[in-house]
């Protein structure tokens, strides 16, 4: 995602006191290739699947960066309240089942869950702070801690993602763009959330080939 992590980058600037988080970071490209772009930055890669953060750690032993972790983590339940400046969720909040635009996703994911997994990586941003989204089969503002955020950044949805709606009903009218870069303009959010059980599918990461579109 170079054009979603030089966004990050000239927002939020680099140094030693800027914290990431890779929500879902599967084999860890996505931190790695986040350290090109903030070489003093403290990154966290958190992944549901145990095989994945040990291939991450393996490469990152070779690497012996210790400014970079990884971890099991199955929600951003253990994160710190307002410990992090940017958290990115990218090819996360998917399903691959749903490629054939099936006109309920109630078999498969629900929105109330994915709404309360949001609740739970939004605590975790700072005030001021970005959260990245990316290729999910619902929208970000159907949900109601929208309101305490700022879109910053669309970009063409790929036409293969459906959307769903907060009935989990398909979107008759698709939409042409996607939020994917928000900051908060509000205090972080307190409790727990449900961990997010929908199957990820990581087919898409590392590949984003839409053009952008921004807000001032």
């Amino acid at each position: 995602y170079p054009h979603l992590f030089t966004f990050a980058r000239d927002t939020l600037g680099d140094g030693p006191d800027r914290r990431l988080l890779s929500f879902g970071c599967s084999t860890g490209e996505e931190v790695f290739s986040l350290r090109r772009y903030f070489p003093q930055a403290t990154i966290q890669g958190i992944d549901i699947n145990p095989r994945n953060i040990a291939r991450a750690q393996a490469r990152l032993s070779r690497r012996g960066d210790d400014r970079l972790s990884f971890a099991v983590a199955a929600s951003a339940a253990g994160e710190g309240i307002g410990s992090h400046d940017a958290v990115f969720a990218m090819a996360v909040f998917r399903h691959g089942e749903l490629v054939d635009f099936p006109p309920t996703c109630s078999h498969l994911l629900h929105f109330a869950t994915f709404e309360q997994s949001l609740m739970e990586l939004s605590a975790c941003v700072k005030p001021g702070g970005l959260l990245f989204l990316r290729h999910a089969n619902f929208r970000f503002q159907d949900t109601s801690l929208a309101r305490q955020f700022d879109l910053l950044l669309e970009r063409p949805r790929n036409p293969q993602t459906p959307v769903y709606g907060r009935d989990e009903e398909l979107l008759p009218s698709q939409p042409a763009l996607e939020g994917v870069a928000w900051r908060k303009c509000a205090g972080p959010i307190g409790g727990h959330a449900p961990t997010w059980t929908g199957q990820t599918d990581w087919s898409s990461k590392g590949t984003d080939p839409f053009p952008t579109t921004s807000r001032p």
